[in-house]
């Protein structure tokens, strides 16, 4: 599959979707928001278990009242007074924290793992979220057409990272100076928003994040691509695009490349070249306005799939945390 840009044009694109004025005064809205949520959590045996590993359900409050649920997995055995690095894992588009094991794995190298299940998809979270017009189909357009852009469904996502790895940090045998983001695809996404929003994040692993530069994706595959759903709300609500402009200045407001420069973690930015799903120029918008340590992994002739030694390779950039 031929690049969509060259090499040259891809380690310069800083992205072509707009950024609103008052994005910065939204986020530490919604943070402050946060802040009132605290870090109180529930935690309830798993079925699961290991010799090496506890594995819980653990459940949190997040904005707005829902029930958010993660996965977590720590070290069975703790020596006195120690403290380990943690993880916070995100899952890819609909789908939900995925099985116990790789948690356990981490684990039994003596980190402590939350994996969040994304509110109204895959897993056990809630999505109580009201909101005024459509969303058709998909979570990207949830909230597009209500009056106050608070109301965007990821806004919410965003912020239960945030709250993950905030209780991560209060946990005894975390050392909250050790903790590190990861995830594919929408997980990317919400890897790249959390540790931006949460610049206390030592480490980041995004892979071929979702999420990025809107108006490049529905220009470069829309009818194919995680984006579509896009489609679908142009063609019943906006067939004219009188509001394109509108439109596409409101998902700034949930673009992550108007939040990385905002982090301050050391990055290892992981992009399949021949990505079909989220093109790599969607994903260069993100990476090159990091401003913190960074570097890239490229499979180049590989697209939005599975990844050779992915696994591999991103617990040996965890170890360094």
């Amino acid at each position: 599959m031929a690049l969509e840009m060259s090499m040259e044009q891809l380690k310069t694109y800083m992205g072509s979707s707009p950024k609103p004025e008052d994005f910065d005064v939204y986020w530490d809205r919604g943070l402050h928001e946060l802040e009132k949520q605290g870090t109180t959590y529930e935690l309830v045996p798993a079925d699961f278990q290991t010799e090496l590993a506890e594995c819980f359900h653990l459940y949190f409050t997040g904005v707005g009242g829902a029930r958010i649920h993660c996965k977590m997995a720590r070290p069975r055995i703790h020596k006195t007074n120690s403290q380990g690095p943690a993880i916070a894992m995100f899952h890819g588009y609909s789908c939900d924290s995925g099985d116990w094991l790789e948690k356990a794995a981490y684990a039994a190298h003596g980190y402590t793992v939350l994996a969040l299940d994304c509110r109204g998809q895959g897993g056990l979270s809630e999505d109580n979220l009201n909101i005024k017009g459509t969303t058709i189909r998909g979570h990207i357009i949830r909230g597009l057409s209500d009056p106050n852009p608070d109301n965007l469904y990821y806004r919410n996502v965003f912020l239960d990272t945030v709250q993950t790895v905030r209780i991560l940090m209060t946990m005894d045998q975390v050392d909250s100076q050790r903790i590190g983001v990861y995830g594919q695809s929408q997980g990317g996404a919400l890897a790249v928003a959390c540790a931006a929003l949460e610049p206390r994040v030592k480490a980041v692993v995004p892979v071929h994040p979702f999420l990025s530069d809107y108006k490049r994706a529905w220009e470069s595959n829309i009818t194919t691509s995680a984006y579509e759903e896009l489609v679908y709300f142009f063609r019943s609500f906006d067939p004219n695009h009188l509001h394109e402009d509108e439109i596409f200045n409101r998902l700034g407001y949930i673009d992550i490349q108007n939040l990385a420069d905002g982090i301050r973690a050391k990055v290892l930015w992981i992009t399949g070249l021949s990505d079909g799903i989220c093109p790599p120029s969607t994903q260069f918008a993100t990476y090159n306005k990091i401003t913190s340590q960074k570097d890239t992994l490229l499979y180049h002739e590989y697209g939005h799939e599975y990844l050779p030694n992915l696994s591999d390779k991103v617990f040996q950039f965890f170890a360094e945390i």
